[in-house]
């Protein structure tokens, strides 16, 4: 797999998700289990703002040439998955969301796995 399939992939995955919690928060959550008063779907709002820019991030970067540039890059979003999937982790252990928590797991895990690939083990794949 080349590391411009990810970012194309992160992308997508970033969008979708980043353009449901601007627009219908409350609805993409209860498919989660969860409720949200006005607080909380403003923090989903803005959580999909950031979505929208890492997909736009992700989409921009996917045929950067430079590796000090692709490798800073592709560190700060190991991080970023990589916390992501810790948290997600407990709170589906803790019973924060239904069975489709899992989904949120899988997905930080695979970005986790994918970005550390081309992080650590090829760097230089691209």
């Amino acid at each position: 797999m080349k590391l411009s399939t990810v970012m194309v992939a992160n992308a997508v995955v970033a969008f979708l998700f980043g353009l449901s919690l601007i627009l219908a928060p409350a609805q993409l959550l209860s498919l989660y289990g969860m409720t949200m008063d006005a607080a909380g779907i403003l923090v989903a709002r803005l959580f999909g703002a950031s979505l929208i820019g890492y997909g736009l991030l992700t989409w921009l970067a996917r045929n950067l040439v430079d590796d000090e540039v692709r490798r800073t890059i592709v560190t700060a979003l190991f991080g970023g998955f990589a916390v992501g999937f810790v948290v997600s982790l407990i709170g589906q252990l803790s019973g924060v969301a239904n069975a489709l928590g899992w989904s949120t797991v899988a997905l930080y895990g695979l970005f986790t796995a994918a970005y550390g690939y081309f992080r650590f083990i090829k760097p230089s794949a691209g």
